[in-house]
């Protein structure tokens, strides 16, 4: 049993930040990578920031500089820093992660309930 949970979405005015926040738990032998995505009214959901347990990154193209992800192996955590917010980033971010539980061969993946983001003046 695996539960990813995220929180930290808030209303935040433009130019503002917010740091997003999820936490894995449950019988997970190891993480291969956590991300984060969103999906935001009318649109279909989008990559934004993805972090393997080794570090590397990848990020989205519309919030490369902005925002930084992050993460803590050892307590199965991945952050979002958003910073300079613009409108176009309100939409409800979804956690990720791909791991492979206790005595499970394969790797899965996992979604979190989304939180709400929502940039406005």
């Amino acid at each position: 049993q695996v539960q990813l949970v995220e929180s930290g979405g808030d209303l935040v005015q433009p130019g503002g930040s917010l740091r997003l926040s999820c936490a894995a738990s449950g019988s997970i032998s190891s993480i291969k990578s956590m991300g984060w995505y969103r999906q935001a009214p009318g649109k279909q959901r989008e990559l934004v920031a993805t972090i393997t347990s080794g570090g590397r990154t990848n990020y989205a193209d519309s919030v490369k500089g902005r925002f930084t992800i992050s993460r803590d192996n050892a307590k199965n955590t991945v952050s979002l820093e958003m910073n300079n917010l613009k409108p176009e980033d309100t939409a409800v971010y979804y956690c990720n992660a791909n791991l492979k539980r206790a005595w499970y061969t394969d790797s899965e993946d996992y979604w979190g309930q989304g939180t709400q983001v929502t940039v406005s003046s």
